[in-house]
């Protein structure tokens, strides 16, 4: 046995098994709830009973003139309803209608004229375990200013309620345990069954994520609805992640095997550009320096590719950073020159630096610029007066914040949740999505954040680097050793 099937079998018992037991002892509780009452209720009713036949002797023999009921019939007529002795009081004058030879002693006492309430629980209860005393009852007789005593065995009393207590707890626990049936039927069928599939559904996910679950959903409106709602919802997310951490795997093995060979050609390409730069040409030498720059951030990126495939981005190496000259080299790299279809608007503060890793922030930008310029392109023949990049950049206390937008299309509303996710920012056809998600990881190295803010034309992305914590006791060491 495997262990989902074990765990799936411990389940059903379990559930069952608990479901099985709360029912039976919701049963008995309803057995007891009903026993109780109706053991009390007809210890009662057979006390009231007996008063009422005393009663009727009491008017028979207070009828009769003295001495004319013999005693053998006065006793027979005690007999007839288990009494020891029949007394008739009215006001405050006592009869003794009929006794026994030798009344014995009183064991509990009970008056019907008053509600027992509890004392009729305790006082049936007691009889049912020791029924071998005398009952004095006490109750109302019909004439006013009456009332009747009479002794009373309690053995009859307790034989009779014997015999109640067998029916009525066969008559109770046959319904109850039909009840107790149906309702276990039902909840296994409404509850139970739905969260075992529920438990299988979930085991078979574990044992393979990529299998489509063929059940799927009952359509209940119901929590165990709503549960197989949400159940699948996670399934989906799951298997989107796993797809694209396989995804991820594949880049990292691809870029691991074309890694080595590229920055070999890449190094060669470098050699010859430093060559060119000794020309006497003087836009060769320009040119052949912006080349050499280039291939060198391009080796870097064959090398970080694969640490982002593989393991996190390496640790920034920051330092304060002129934005202007980055944003200059940023719109030389996206190709938007001076006589471009495409304008370029700067907005950057003087002397405005930013404490960070030149070339990490260089690729972020470059992303996003990218990004931009084929947003634009892609609405086809552009007019720089109109199809706009424009770039902010402003120190605000200790952080600085860079604005990137375009005047393009936008980012769609399905887009905007798993923006900066692999593989999934990406809103055209043919794109990795990866830019966007290597952006957001460079810029959280920094402890920065970076967003797309709502409400504007196009698309505008806002990133904001905040400066390192500066340690003032170093800085005070530094100028003591200075």
């Amino acid at each position: 046995m495997t262990d989902s099937d074990q765990s799936q079998s411990e389940v059903r018992r379990g559930l069952s098994a608990k479901l099985l037991t709360l029912t039976s002892m919701f049963v008995m509780l309803a057995v007891v709830l009903v026993y109780v009452p109706s053991v009390a209720t007809f210890y009662e009713r057979w006390l009231a009973d007996r008063i009422g036949r005393a009663h009727s002797i009491a008017l028979v023999l207070d009828a009769a003139p003295s001495g004319m009921v013999p005693e053998t019939l006065a006793r027979q007529l005690l007999d007839s309803i288990g009494a020891r002795l029949i007394v008739l009081q009215t006001g405050d004058s006592r009869r003794l209608l009929a006794s026994s030879d030798s009344p014995p002693a009183v064991s509990r006492e009970v008056d019907l004229r008053t509600p027992q309430g509890v004392g009729s629980v305790r006082d049936a209860f007691s009889i049912l375990l020791h029924g071998d005393g005398i009952i004095r009852a006490i109750g109302d007789a019909p004439a006013e200013g009456q009332f009747i005593e009479v002794l009373l065995d309690e053995a009859p009393l307790k034989e009779a309620m014997l015999s109640f207590s067998r029916n009525i707890l066969l008559v109770t626990l046959i319904v109850s345990g039909i009840t107790g049936w149906l309702v276990y039927l039902s909840l296994d069928r409404i509850i139970v069954r739905p969260v075992r599939r529920l438990a299988e559904r979930m085991a078979a996910f574990g044992e393979n994520p990529n299998r489509i679950d063929a059940e799927g959903e009952t359509g209940r409106t119901d929590e165990i609805g709503l549960a197989e709602r949400q159940l699948a919802l996670m399934q989906g997310q799951l298997r989107g992640h796993l797809q694209n951490r396989a995804r991820l795997a594949s880049l990292g093995l691809a870029v691991s095997k074309i890694g080595h060979d590229l920055r070999n050609l890449l190094t060669a390409a470098q050699l010859a550009s430093e060559r060119l730069a000794m020309s006497d040409d003087p836009a060769v030498k320009r040119l052949s320096g912006k080349l050499v720059s280039t291939l060198e951030r391009a080796i870097a990126y064959c090398q970080s590719t694969l640490a982002y495939g593989s393991a996190q981005e390496p640790t920034p190496e920051r330092r304060p950073v002129d934005v202007q000259g980055l944003i200059s080299d940023l719109r030389e790299a996206i190709g938007i020159e001076d006589d471009a279809n495409i304008g370029w608007v700067e907005s950057i503060e003087k002397d405005l630096t930013v404490d960070a890793d030149p070339d990490q922030l260089f690729r972020v930008l470059l992303n996003l610029g990218r990004n931009a310029r084929q947003a634009l392109e892609s609405k086809g023949r552009t007019d720089p007066s109109r199809d706009q990049i424009r770039i902010v950049g402003r120190r605000e206390g200790a952080t600085v914040v860079i604005e990137m937008s375009d005047t393009g299309p936008g980012v769609p509303e399905h887009a905007k949740e798993t923006l900066f996710d692999p593989f999934q920012g990406s809103t055209k056809s043919g794109g990795t999505g990866l830019g966007l998600a290597i952006a957001a990881e460079l810029v959280r190295v920094h402890g920065g954040d970076i967003r797309l803010i709502d409400g504007t034309i196009g698309a505008t992305f806002r990133i904001t680097i905040p400066d390192r914590a500066i340690d003032l006791r170093e800085r005070a060491a530094a100028r003591a050793r200075a």
